[in-house]
């Protein structure tokens, strides 16, 4: 069931207490790691009650439901545009349509994909253009179910994107100028206990620090897009700048309903 105004308020109150905390023990500003609102399977209702309790960034899985709820722009309370997070995996032939939706995708993978996507940003706004954050999603818990780069390939896939994009300024590059490489993206481990994600989220921050180092492409870098409920703690205690919390703000989805995604 989904939470009301007033209890998404309660909730949130006692995720920024946990955030808060966090980011005392690792040091660090609570300005420092961007809460993003996870509305997948959730009502515009639930965005709009989202919005009033102050939420500026939101994460959908599917391209689709992204669409419907994030293609009108929306304002934050603070004034800002709403900005639509594309976190989930992106087939191919859905690239096109979550370029133009989302304001940064953390799911990417491959080169062809990013090839796609500098084509479809080039042409948008009819022909005027439009730059996309892009993250790049990393299986560090290697996990048979999970999406992204071999952890063993990533450094070797930076490589080549880095060789791809040519020559390249403060994270502009020549070949893909309407993309920002913004950092990495995993999920921990899937075990129930938080701790046990740490060392794939610590790896995740080497190899971020490392590209962020080179400059050039890589300039911008300097996003870590892991943590979500169970395990923001010791993501952030790791260095995540973006924790993606869903159902501890909206409450439990209804799967019964789901939106249609069709190819």
């Amino acid at each position: 069931m989904e939470f009301t105004l007033d209890e998404m308020r309660e909730h949130l109150a006692a995720l920024e207490a946990r955030i808060g905390e966090a980011c005392k023990i690792a040091g660090r500003s609570r300005e420092s790691v961007k809460l993003v609102w996870v509305s997948k399977f959730h009502p515009a209702e639930a965005v709009e009650n989202a919005i009033a309790l102050g939420a500026t960034d939101f994460g959908e899985n599917r391209v689709q439901e992204a669409e419907l709820k994030f293609s009108e722009p929306r304002t934050a309370k603070d004034g800002s545009r709403v900005r639509c997070h594309v976190i989930g995996p992106v087939q191919s032939n859905k690239l096109k349509k979550a370029a133009l939706v989302a304001d940064c995708i953390h799911s990417i993978a491959s080169i062809e994909a990013v090839e796609k996507l500098e084509k479809v940003c080039a042409a948008a706004a009819n022909g005027q253009g439009k730059v996309l954050d892009i993250l790049f999603q990393v299986n560090a818990g290697e996990e048979e179910t999970k999406s992204g780069l071999d952890v063993h390939e990533a450094e070797a896939f930076l490589n080549e994107l880095a060789a791809k994009a040519g020559a390249a300024v403060d994270g502009k590059s020549e070949n893909f100028p309407h993309l920002r490489f913004r950092g990495l993206m995993t999920i921990g481990k899937n075990t129930g206990i938080p701790e046990d994600s740490r060392e794939c989220f610590a790896f995740l921050r080497g190899l971020r620090d490392k590209f962020l180092a080179r400059g050039g492409a890589f300039a911008k870098f300097d996003q870590l897009s892991m943590g979500m409920t169970l395990d923001l703690e010791v993501a952030i205690e790791e260095g995540s700048t973006m924790i993606r919390v869903g159902t501890a703000l909206f409450g439990e989805r209804d799967y019964s309903k789901p939106v249609n995604d069709p190819a």
